[in-house]
């Protein structure tokens, strides 16, 4: 496939597009306002800009992830227990896999 160096990609990694697409998803399904997300998401990009975090890459992206599953948490939409039992069922899978097949739960 030719190389195009002047296109902008939007998403870098799949799951920064998976994952945007999530929050996306669930605020025009009316789970929660938009811009509520944004704000508490703003708040997480300034405590990563105060502690010297860095913000760029997927940097931003694993800022986004965990400011998501905070707000999922405070919204009710999402439980602590459970979401670091699916973060542990995840890792355990994806260590489990052989390199080049895909990961399943």
């Amino acid at each position: 496939m030719p190389r195009n160096d002047d296109i902008e990609v939007a998403f870098a990694e799949p799951w920064h597009a998976q994952l945007f697409a999530i929050s996306h998803t669930l605020a025009s399904s009316g789970h929660f306002a938009w811009s509520d997300w944004i704000d508490h998401f703003a708040a997480a990009l300034t405590f990563a800009e105060d502690t010297s975090m860095p913000r760029e890459g997927s940097a931003y992206y694993e800022i986004w992830l965990n400011a998501f599953e905070d707000f999922m948490v405070l919204r009710g939409l999402a439980d602590a227990t459970g979401l670091a039992g699916l973060k542990s069922d995840w890792t355990d899978a994806y260590l489990s896999t052989p390199h080049g097949e895909p990961v399943e739960l």
